[in-house]
């Protein structure tokens, strides 16, 4: 919730949530975003299995996905470059990088912030 309140207050966009790994790929599954912000940590089949599944068959299958995680360690950050991850942000969030990541990815994209 945190981090929608933040980016809907920084960059004026609309976020949705999901709780789990199904949620998450529901939502993929059905529309199209700009960008993407996805945990590692949820619940089912994990964010690595999300980022796959989105970037096989999905409307956001080049959609710009930036992994948000506690997880820090560089293996885990290589796994999820490989799966197609755009981008890598540790947690505890920083405002300013983050907001700067998911700019930077609209803008490489074609959706200027």
């Amino acid at each position: 919730m945190l981090l929608a309140r933040l980016l809907s207050k920084e960059l004026n966009v609309e976020a949705q949530l999901a709780g789990t790994c199904e949620q998450a790929l529901r939502l993929a599954g059905n529309y199209a975003y700009d960008a993407i912000l996805l945990d590692l940590l949820m619940p089912g089949i994990g964010g690595i299995g999300v980022l796959a599944a989105i970037r096989a068959a999905s409307p956001n299958a080049a959609t710009p996905v930036i992994i948000v995680s506690v997880v820090s360690d560089q293996a885990t950050l290589d796994r999820c470059m490989a799966a197609g991850a755009n981008a890598y942000h540790v947690k505890p969030i920083r405002r300013a990088e983050l907001i700067a990541m998911v700019k930077a990815q609209l803008a490489a994209r074609g959706k200027p912030k």
